[in-house]
């Protein structure tokens, strides 16, 4: 049996000030604000950006193309998706048939919660275990698959 051995690692990450990080997590080639936590077995792609005081909690994913706000809140196991299989399978490296993902400040993304590509506005919760599909534009608390308005704040 053959295999390749990749390192679990933080490599290629601009911090900002008093981050913390809890290992194990594969970090690499993206930005990390001031005063954020990142829990364990959290992966965290290139091109990501986190803004200042998040707090992200293990077993989350966040692929390339995301940008998380400042004051977020992204619970256990939250997903985010940037590949649609817009030609109905996965893009298999072709990076232009991928998507940005934007979510804005003071956003709370519950449990087991999955993200695709959309733009979700400040102040906004997400429920666990909704299905985020479409841009959300008003501030509110939303859950379901796929994530509805359940009441504006």
């Amino acid at each position: 049996m053959s295999y390749i051995k990749k390192e679990v690692c933080v490599r290629d990450v601009t911090f900002g000030k008093d981050v913390t990080i809890v290992e194990p997590v594969n970090i690499y080639g993206c930005t990390i604000g001031d005063n954020t936590f990142i829990g364990p077995f959290v992966e965290i792609q290139k091109d990501v950006t986190i803004g200042n005081n998040c707090r992200i909690q293990s077993h989350s994913f966040i692929c390339e193309l995301v940008t998380v706000g400042n004051d977020c809140f992204v619970s256990h196991g939250a997903m985010f998706i940037n590949d649609l299989f817009a030609g109905g399978g996965p893009a298999r490296g072709n990076k232009a048939l991928w998507k940005n993902t934007v979510v804005g400040n003071n956003v709370s993304i519950g449990t087991n919660a999955t993200i695709l590509p959309v733009t979700i506005c400040d102040d906004v919760v997400i429920g666990a275990g909704a299905v985020v599909t479409k841009d959300i534009t008003k501030p509110g608390i939303y859950a379901g698959n796929p994530a509805r308005l359940i009441k504006l704040l």
